[in-house]
């Protein structure tokens, strides 16, 4: 039989459709490890969701889900994992050192008594435009019953040369009232650049002409920028208006650990949304022409661009390490 030539345009368009899948988003999940986030075939996001209390160093290094991010080109993790300086500090992670419920205090920023463990995935997407996915955490005690339980969602999309993730945290509390608090140096959202990077280079950025940072409230977003070797890497951290309001913002510290601090009260059988969003670029801080619309986007409201005072991180560092293996 003789088969009938395929018209040009026709293998163009398929040529072109299949360049597009192939530099699209997708995931891959080494379950019970991780789920990875993929740009084509560069890797974005990892998502570090293990669990092993087998020994008091597996559990140490698996007591917490968190977020690593990679540079643009995918060629390296720009987060901080388990060990190092403060070792609970690790990507992008929530948490607060002062939890009240039934009367007694929990700690869920450093992991005493207990941890947040990935229970599943309740929802994952890939397409052309973005990544989603949905964790269900469990917060628990040392009975590791669960007094909160977390849907954490992230959804990652390329903007402005770099990667914008979109960070839901839906905590309820289903055996009690929950009050979250703590200080802003230990609780809330927050993100935590790889541990090799300069001390020396450290920057933060904030909207406000005379920026007081450990004494403003509720500033939309704030900045840094941190050295890896010979490359640069800056971080925007918005808030969305809908998160508790007085919330402060832990962003001085020259090791790059900064972040969001809201309190916040659970009644029993309720729960609170807290959403974040952060656009992550190599090199430094992009302008506040390119914050704006991002935050504008995010926040469902109006966001003029606004002065930008870059500030040095302080000179020392809060402690000496105590905790590298806890």
């Amino acid at each position: 039989m003789k088969l009938k030539s395929v018209p040009l345009v026709f293998c163009l368009l398929a040529a072109s459709v299949s360049a597009l899948a192939a530099e699209g988003f997708s995931l891959a999940e080494t379950p019970g490890k991780q789920l990875e986030v993929r740009f084509g075939d560069r890797p974005v996001v990892r998502f570090m969701h293990a669990y092993d209390p087998a020994t008091k160093e597996s559990l140490h290094d698996t007591y917490k889900p968190y977020l690593h991010v990679f540079d643009a080109t995918g060629g390296k993790l720009i987060t901080k994992g388990p060990g190092g300086q403060f070792t609970h500090h690790r990507g992008i992670f929530i948490g607060w050192n002062k939890i009240t419920y039934n009367g007694k205090s929990y700690d869920r920023w450093h992991m005493t008594g207990g941890e947040q463990v990935h229970q599943k995935f309740l929802r994952q997407e890939a397409g052309p435009e973005r990544a989603t996915f949905t964790s269900l955490v469990h917060w628990n005690d040392a009975a590791k019953e669960a007094f909160i339980i977390e849907e954490r969602t992230f959804t990652v999309r390329r903007a402005a040369g770099g990667t914008l993730i979109d960070f839901s945290a839906k905590l309820a509390a289903p055996r009690g009232d929950v009050k979250l608090d703590g200080d802003p140096e230990h609780a809330g959202v927050h993100f935590r650049p790889a541990g090799e990077l300069d001390l020396q280079k450290t920057m933060y950025a904030f909207p406000a002409e005379k920026p007081d940072a450990k004494n403003d409230k509720d500033y939309p977003w704030v900045g840094g920028t941190f050295t890896i070797g010979d490359a640069a890497y800056s971080v925007v951290h918005m808030s969305h208006p809908k998160n508790p309001s007085g919330t402060r913002w832990s962003a001085y510290r020259n090791y790059g650990r900064f972040g969001a601090f809201p309190v916040a009260e659970i009644k029993q059988g309720g729960s609170f949304t807290f959403n974040y969003r952060f656009l992550i670029t190599n090199g430094e801080l992009p302008d506040g022409a390119t914050i704006s619309p991002l935050y504008a986007e995010f926040a469902g409201v109006s966001a003029p661009v606004t002065k930008i005072t870059k500030v040095p991180a302080e000179a020392k560092t809060a402690a000496k390490p105590k905790d590298t293996k806890k």
